[in-house]
């Protein structure tokens, strides 16, 4: 009865040896070869590493791991952060960061250099920072000395290419040159404000005007 016990416990033993071997090598890594000898060895990403080799895992491209005779030795790499002028970014699925394909400022859908001076519109002057930020400055443009600006190509301020001049009244229906008293008929005389003037080109743009005492303007000739 002795023998029969003392095999009996010695082939427990070797059971719970291998259940334990086995428990160690589904956690640590380790696996067991035909003859049973322990070799250690990693397995991920469907495969099977040796001690000192390096892998990344298919589930995070940005996690590494070396096998060790202790099991996966695991680290996440960090991605530094992009350039602040980066306006195309790809994002490729065998990498762990984002790539940087393009520096630049964009502005109004389009893409200018580092540095680059550009002038979107008439009124606008720009520079693509270093930050990729384009800052620019718009012209302020003066009030036109006269009713009937006009806007030349290329340029961004109105312009008055009959000169200074404003309207006789409130109908806008006459305009007259600034500078002299105009007679607009017999009895009246308007000027212009000028730039000597008092709140030049407030209101409504109207000339100035005086009428002579008990005249009546002469009829203009009737179709």
């Amino acid at each position: 009865m002795a023998k029969v016990f003392s095999g009996r416990l010695y082939l427990e033993r070797r059971i719970r040896t291998a259940v334990l071997a086995l428990v160690l090598s589904a956690q640590a890594g380790y696996g067991f070869s035909v003859a049973g000898q322990q070799e250690s060895i990693c397995e991920a990403n469907g495969s099977i590493y040796y001690i000192g080799e390096w892998y990344f895992l298919d589930s995070d491209h940005c996690t590494q791991c070396e096998c060790t005779a202790e099991g996966a030795s695991c680290a996440r790499t960090e991605c530094t952060s992009l350039a602040t002028a980066c306006i195309h970014v790809s994002h490729y699925p065998s990498d762990c960061c984002p790539r940087c394909e393009k520096i630049g400022c964009e502005y109004r859908g389009v893409v200018y250099e580092l540095g680059q001076n550009f002038q979107p519109s008439e009124c606008e002057q720009c520079t693509c920072d270093s930050d990729g930020i384009a800052r620019c400055l718009v012209a302020d443009c003066a009030p036109p000395s006269c009713v009937n600006p006009v806007f030349q190509p290329g340029k961004c301020c109105p312009e008055c290419k009959d000169g200074p001049n404003c309207y006789v009244d409130a109908s806008h229906t006459q305009v007259i040159p600034a500078g002299e008293p105009v007679w607009v008929n017999s009895c009246t005389k308007c000027r212009c404000h000028d730039g000597q003037d008092a709140g030049y080109w407030e209101g409504n743009h109207l000339a100035t005007c005086s009428h002579l005492k008990n005249c009546t303007p002469k009829l203009l000739a009737t179709q």
